[in-house]
């Protein structure tokens, strides 16, 4: 479903990623993991084709992100860290503008908003202003947006930052519930949101892949974190 083979993007002089290449398989559930500033992003900016790459090749459902670039767009659904809202729109309204967006029929867009509504457990907040929503809705709504026109492919980047404990369950769940129907990337630099959530693992230190693997095969020889910090040059008494 993903194919990244050798990509790179510098900025100037500096180096974001280099060399990164994985595959995604339909159906899965795959963590992103990383220290900030370590790729994730510019990966996902990659991805989704916020921007090209300097180097390299990224396909998503068989589309090439350069040259494809608008058949991609129309199978992803992208959920950035700042979700997209526009806050003097209601959920409803704002859901419906993003289902035109999307290029979906009017009769469309009413049973889309009904059932990202439903999947994304915005029954009770879907007339409200979302600038009167609390940070979970807002997030359930920047999920809403992001699964409006059924993609096929998932990505989302720090979706539980700034989310208090109750919320991040929410909203994992919400995420482990879409598994099977949708292939999923989940950029974090969380431990927890990993390991209660996905299936696989692919670390990511300083623009390169170091590890990619099942979650139990990985932690084998110790838990998550302690894999973690020994891939990404973690020594006793750094900070």
């Amino acid at each position: 479903m993903i194919e990244v083979e050798n990509l790179t993007k510098y900025y100037g002089e500096v180096r974001g990623i280099e060399g990164v290449s994985f595959k995604v398989n339909p159906g899965e559930i795959v963590g992103f993991l990383g220290p900030n500033g370590s790729g994730k992003t510019t990966t996902m900016r990659i991805l989704t084709c916020y921007m090209p790459a300097t180097s390299g090749k990224a396909r998503v459902a068989g589309y090439d992100v350069e040259t494809q670039s608008m058949e991609v767009r129309r199978r992803i659904g992208y959920l950035p860290e700042h979700p997209p809202l526009y806050t003097d729109l209601s959920v409803r309204s704002y859901l419906g503008f993003v289902g035109k967006l999307r290029g979906l029929r009017k009769k469309q867009i009413a049973s889309a908003i009904e059932r990202v509504v439903e999947i994304c457990g915005l029954e009770e907040v879907i007339n409200r202003p979302i600038a009167h929503l609390s940070k979970g809705f807002r997030q359930r709504v920047g999920l809403a947006q992001a699964l409006i026109h059924n993609p096929q492919v998932l990505i989302l980047d720090e979706p539980t930052i700034g989310l208090d404990p109750k919320q991040n369950a929410e909203i994992r769940q919400l995420i482990k519930s879409l598994a099977g129907t949708h292939t999923i990337i989940l950029s974090t630099h969380i431990l927890p949101e990993v390991t209660l959530t996905c299936e696989r693992v692919i670390i990511i230190h300083q623009g390169r892949i170091v590890a990619d693997s099942r979650l139990e095969a990985l932690t084998q020889e110790g838990s998550l974190e302690e894999v973690f910090l020994s891939l990404v040059g973690f020594k006793e008494g750094e900070n």
